[in-house]
């Protein structure tokens, strides 16, 4: 259920909260590559990644090097819209799934207002948005990223924690909070089939999420080896240059369904 917003809340009503910077992003020149999540039982995709690019397909890094404490706010705000707007526009009918910085994020209800708006403008449906971490992004609180997921999925919105098994992204968040969807680090998955570290470490990962009813995705799948042991593991859902590689401003055809 979407939770309604308060428009009496001193937050919502004006549209910013005490703590967001509003330094001016407009001049960081962005584009985004979508590139599908694919699940196996269907050969379809089950949604698409936005990922950040430079106007020209630069790298995700030489964007975000541009983003400081000055304009982090209005970048992420600007970031969930033109996602938003550019899934639209190709006609996206799976989830789409937004990197969003939670260090940008000051108060949550306040701070989802663009995201409603972009939604409503463009007809795309609030419950086929899938919310995760950027990757790299250095989390300064874990308590209020937990605080900024279970505002989210209050809001009607999927959550994903990204680059589960490195970093901050461990077992001591998913005690905390527990998402619609974990995405598997491709560190794990890299080589995962011939590698019996790797085959324990995940396959205990999938028993936990299994338990707590969390849908897996493996991303960084390149290898056919890599794609038959997790599928062979329950995994459905995976993403990687095995299936298709970021396309700008494109849905990319999926070369390998399983």
């Amino acid at each position: 259920m979407i939770k309604i917003l308060d428009a009496s809340e001193p937050a919502v009503r004006t549209g910013r909260c005490g703590g967001c910077n509003t330094g001016d992003a407009a001049q960081i020149a962005m584009a985004f590559a979508f590139q599908p999540i694919v699940d196996l039982t269907s050969g379809r995709a089950y949604a698409h990644e936005a990922l950040v690019r430079g106007p020209n397909g630069e790298s995700a890094a030489s964007v975000l090097s541009q983003v400081d404490d000055s304009n982090r706010y209005n970048f992420d705000q600007r970031c969930r819209s033109t996602a938003i707007a550019q899934a639209a526009a190709l006609g996206m009918d799976s989830f789409l799934s937004i990197n969003f910085m939670p260090n940008a994020v000051y108060q949550p209800a306040a701070c989802i207002r663009s995201t409603f708006e972009a939604a409503e403008k463009h007809g795309f449906p609030i419950d086929r948005i899938i919310f995760e971490t950027i990757e790299g992004e250095n989390i300064i609180s874990r308590p209020h990223l937990v605080e900024i997921f279970r505002a989210y999925k209050s809001f009607g919105f999927q959550t994903a924690i990204d680059d589960f098994g490195a970093g901050y992204s461990g077992l001591t968040l998913l005690a905390e909070f527990q998402p619609d969807l974990v995405k598997l680090d491709m560190a794990l998955v890299r080589g995962i089939d011939s590698d019996s570290v790797r085959q324990r470490i995940v396959c205990g990962v999938l028993r936990i999420c299994r338990d707590l009813e969390i849908r897996v995705i493996a991303e960084g799948i390149e290898t056919q080896g890599e794609r038959d042991f997790l599928a062979a593991n329950g995994v459905t859902l995976m993403q990687g240059y095995l299936f298709a590689k970021p396309a700008l401003n494109a849905i990319p055809p999926i070369t390998d369904a399983g």
